[in-house]
């Protein structure tokens, strides 16, 4: 199936109801399920969390922390985007944002399994860290870097769905970055689909 940019469609061609019962196939991995246009969550690389496991430094170059997850959930691993089960050891260290570059960057505390877990690939689909989360922050950046105020939006990580898409859809948007409310730590950065 090939994709078309959404740059090239006109916002009056996009169906804006859900498609009932119907899933389209977007790729051999991945159903797009409603109306949400096409979209990934992007975990951090690989080389960075292999980085930070086996010198034991962030990207800021303090040593990182080893915790143990508890049963309160809130240890989002930024590799398999899933939350550590109780038990489970993490790292905590400052990781250095790809984007936004310029004014808007930061650094930002991330969890990561201390033990190898494999990078999450799916496509459409919230990562499960999002979902999890009590508050996040939807904050959209143009090709400039800077932040679409109009854009932004504070909810629940279940009722994301509606904002994310919102972002994704306004045709000024090159990415989305998702964080806490609370702390603001990153959770995911999200990008539009465009197939394989």
């Amino acid at each position: 199936m090939t994709l078309i940019p959404m740059t090239l469609i006109p916002m009056t061609l996009i169906p804006m109801t859900p498609i009932a019962t119907t899933l389209v196939p977007v790729t051999p991995i991945a159903v797009n399920h409603g109306s949400m246009l096409p979209f990934r969550c992007e975990a951090i690389p690989t080389e960075t969390a292999d980085r930070f496991r086996r010198t034991g430094r962030d990207d800021r170059g303090n040593a990182v922390r080893r915790i143990v997850a508890t049963p309160d959930g809130g240890f989002p691993c930024r590799h398999c985007l899933r939350l550590a089960r109780p038990g489970e050891t993490v790292l905590l260290g400052s990781y250095d944002l790809p984007r936004p570059l310029g004014i808007y960057w930061t650094p930002s505390p991330i969890f990561l399994h201390a033990a190898d877990c494999p990078r999450a690939e799916a496509v459409n689909e919230v990562a499960p860290i999002v979902r999890a989360n009590p508050l996040v922050s939807i904050r959209a950046y143009d090709a400039a870097d800077l932040c679409l105020y109009d854009l932004g939006h504070v909810c629940s990580g279940a009722e994301v769905n509606a904002p994310l898409d919102r972002a994704l859809a306004d045709p000024r948007t090159a990415f989305v970055n998702i964080h806490t409310a609370r702390p603001g730590c990153l959770l995911t950065r999200v990008v539009r689909w465009i197939g394989c």
